[in-house]
């Protein structure tokens, strides 16, 4: 079976994250750091101290000690001491880190202490996350979810710059950790959050999402789902798109393609097991919906992911639009 109980866990699963920690930054006096656009996600909260974050297209946030944020796919981006700092380029600065630090202004003391990192994610899988997120997410430390945070973030810094016994694999291991709280405190300050961060949300929407993940080889129904939900069926299949934002038997057949774009990268299942893993009766019915969702039959994509990194065809893995299906799809 490819699916687990949670669709959380099952979606980071697969964008297989790899993280990096630091250089934190310990400052003192008027400073500003100009960041380039960076993929997938950073993450990072304040120690001690406060700073602004500006993020392209979106007003100056006032951060203070105890607040985290986290950016999607953020675009280009400013950290200062004061919202008209002139910036300097970040990448300048990162060249002189020392210990897992960047230190501005005098070593013998720092008024600011500011505790970052970035999560990159498996390319063929990051847009299910990163499709989801908001270019900027902030938690205060006064939010529901903020102490919690806050908590974290003290901890991941105690681990910078530590020579420490299984230091990197403490720091990843938090750094995943802070990772799922922040979607918590993402999903609680949305309404409707949308993809599978909707299972964040205690409700028939939440449970339906995590049985199809428990058994993604059943053959689900519309009504089975609906019932799930405690629902009519038309309520469940409008509340579904709602929240998730495609049809229910459409987010089906887009997350067994994503579960089979992995095994097929990882060679680990042959195209008839996966077939069946997927529940699809026949390796002939699978290869069709593969082919229409991601573009390529799946030997073909086998293939291409054999292949070097820098000999693939450059849309080899982009998936087309997966269509809307119906409850006979698995067929």
């Amino acid at each position: 079976m490819l699916g687990f109980r949670d669709p959380v866990a099952d979606a980071i699963g697969l964008l297989r994250p790899r993280t990096v920690i630091g250089p934190s930054i310990r400052a003192v006096g008027e400073w500003a750091l100009r960041f380039d656009p960076f993929p997938h996600v950073r993450i990072g909260g304040l120690v001690r101290g406060r700073c602004w974050l500006i993020v392209e297209g979106h007003e100056p946030v006032l951060l203070r000690e105890g607040d985290t944020f986290m950016l999607g796919n953020p675009p280009p981006y400013v950290l200062a001491s004061t919202p008209d700092a002139p910036p300097r380029p970040a990448a300048e600065v990162w060249a002189g880190a020392e210990d897992g630090f960047v230190r501005i202004g005098p070593e013998s003391e720092d008024d600011l202490y500011l505790c970052v990192g970035h999560i990159a994610f498996d390319d063929r899988n990051a847009a299910l996350l990163t499709d989801l997120l908001p270019p900027l997410v902030v938690v205060r430390v006064a939010d529901p979810h903020g102490m919690r945070l806050a908590q974290l973030i003290d901890l991941l810094a105690t681990e910078v710059g530590v020579d420490a016994a299984g230091g990197p694999l403490v720091q990843n291991h938090l750094a995943q950790i802070l990772l799922v709280h922040m979607l918590r405190a993402h999903a609680a300050q949305t309404d409707r959050p949308t993809g599978w961060l909707g299972a964040l949300n205690d409700d028939g929407i939440g449970a339906a999402l995590r049985a199809v993940h428990a058994d993604v080889a059943h053959s689900w129904s519309l009504r089975e789902l609906a019932e799930i939900g405690h629902m009519s069926r038309s309520a469940f299949a409008q509340a579904f798109k709602s929240h998730v934002g495609v049809p229910p038997l459409e987010y089906l057949i887009q997350w067994r393609m994503s579960l089979a774009r992995d095994a097929l990268t990882r060679d680990t299942l042959s195209i008839s097991e996966l077939a069946r893993a997927t529940g699809y009766l026949s390796e002939s019915a699978f290869s069709t919906a593969f082919r229409r969702v991601v573009g390529s039959s799946p030997a073909q994509f086998r293939n291409q992911a054999r292949q070097p990194a820098d000999a693939r065809p450059t849309n080899a893995s982009a998936p087309s639009a997966a269509p809307e299906v119906s409850g006979g799809a698995t067929r």
